[in-house]
């Protein structure tokens, strides 16, 4: 019988049709992820040549006077997207992979991304990712809502009741032929992805693998769910697609929208306004005022004496990081909201397959708002780090030629969360079991079919 509706299934050219169709949509998401990647790489290397280029430059210029030297220069810590970035991009189009700064104030800096054109912020990435979470359904659910309806619409499923033992098995065979063509294609656009995207096989590889079969196992429980309720074909299309809108579009957007709403973010305008008029009020403070609290930060400078002419680039940069320091309420403000925001929407997202499997394809491929907010923080770090390092040669107002610029090199950004493989499947085995109790529940009903 499997044989025999596998001929069937194959000899449909609508079935075939949709089939190549969205095998060369994903094809073509592929390629899209392969151009993405390619840019994310073109964009470091000219990161590198800039900064090295920038260096040489500078240092040929001011050579004698290092306070003014550092005004100028500009280091690199970069964020690089691993290869599965390139099957789901997630938010790094509007997050950027790279940090250039200054050793002045940060908070000013922090948020500096490339510009892009908004009509295609809007329209998204056509990654795998987006066919999986979107088309996918689509096709599982043109293939399931007639299961059983166009039998009985179409006058042959008395015969088939007639013939068979169990028009339940008969059912699920038709299911399972439907369910192995759209796996064998999601199957064939990942073992692509491999030499395409130059993807090794690993654990982080598998577990994307293994989210994206769990998702799909989710739409075709659903699709059999209410085929189980033995309504007609128009009421199955009807309903299916209601449920995809509600549950890809609608309920991801209002969650969206609430979440947006009960967690405000004005502390993002207002730390850039602070760290600035941090700074520029204090030229019309006193210069021991502002030394004072640098001190208390930094008390391995106390030693350096205060000149007292006009300006000392010990008092400047001093200034520089006092306005920061300032902010930092408002940057810490900031930092918990959209943490509050990202820990919200995963809460509400174990009960929405829909958003739970973006946010942990997402996460797996590190392209998601906790990786950015990790990549802020190390930014931080960085910034710290590069100012202990210059403060002393530019209070001290060394040689320039005393450092080794051509080890002043941009640093790499390394994400240290790791993926818990229960914890992203849990949600989604829990959703399908769902869908198989209630399948149970109307079993008796599904037998007297």
């Amino acid at each position: 019988m499997l044989r025999l509706l596998c001929i069937q299934f194959i000899r449909s050219k609508t079935a075939i049709i949709a089939l190549a169709l969205i095998f060369t949509t994903g094809i073509i998401s592929l390629f899209i992820g392969k151009q993405f990647l390619v840019k994310q790489e073109k964009t470091i290397a000219a990161v590198t040549k800039f900064q090295q280029e920038h260096i040489e430059r500078n240092t040929h210029f001011h050579n004698d006077d290092f306070g003014l030297l550092m005004y100028y220069l500009r280091f690199g810590l970069i964020n690089k997207p691993g290869q599965l970035a390139g099957l789901s991009i997630g938010q790094r189009d509007v997050n950027s992979s790279v940090q250039s700064v200054t050793i002045r104030a940060l908070e000013a800096q922090k948020y500096d991304t490339d510009l892009n054109n908004p009509y295609n912020l809007l329209s998204g990435n056509l990654d795998l990712s987006f066919v999986i979470i979107y088309l996918f359904p689509l096709l599982i659910i043109a293939f399931t809502f007639n299961l059983l309806s166009e039998e009985k619409e179409g006058g042959t499923w008395q015969l088939v009741t007639a013939q068979s033992t169990s028009p339940i098995k008969y059912l699920l065979a038709k299911l399972a032929v439907r369910a192995i063509a759209v796996v064998i294609v999601f199957a064939l656009l990942l073992l692509l992805s491999i030499p395409i995207l130059s993807i090794q096989w690993n654990k982080t590889f598998a577990l994307f693998a293994a989210t994206c079969v769990g998702y799909l196992i989710f739409w075709i429980a659903l699709c059999f769910l209410f085929v189980t309720f033995k309504k007609s074909s128009g009421f199955n299309a009807v309903a299916l697609l209601s449920s995809w809108v509600l549950l890809t579009v609608l309920l991801p957007a209002g969650v969206n929208n609430i979440i947006t709403n009960r967690y405000p973010v004005p502390e993002a305008l207002q730390t850039i306004i602070k760290s600035r008029d941090g700074y520029h009020k204090k030229w019309d403070v006193d210069k021991t005022v502002t030394m004072s609290k640098f001190f208390e930060l930094y008390p391995q400078f106390k030693n350096y004496p205060v000149p007292d002419k006009a300006f000392s680039w010990l008092w400047y940069y001093a200034m520089w990081h006092m306005g920061d320091h300032d902010a930092m309420k408002d940057a810490q403000e900031m930092r918990s909201k959209l943490l509050q925001r990202e820990n919200t929407s995963r809460t509400v997202a174990a009960f929405l397959p829909t958003m739970h499997a973006q946010l942990q394809l997402n996460d797996i491929a590190k392209t998601g708002m906790l990786n950015h907010i990790s990549f802020l923080d190390s930014t931080t770090a960085f910034h710290e780090k590069m100012r202990l390092f210059f403060y002393p040669k530019i209070f001290e107002n060394a040689n320039v030629n005393s450092v080794d610029w051509h080890r002043i090199k941009p640093e790499y950004y390394s994400d240290p969360y790791e993926m818990n493989g229960d914890k992203t499947l849990l949600p989604l085995v829990i959703a399908i079991s769902f869908l198989l109790l209630l399948f149970c529940i109307n079993f008796k009903n599904m037998h007297e079919v």
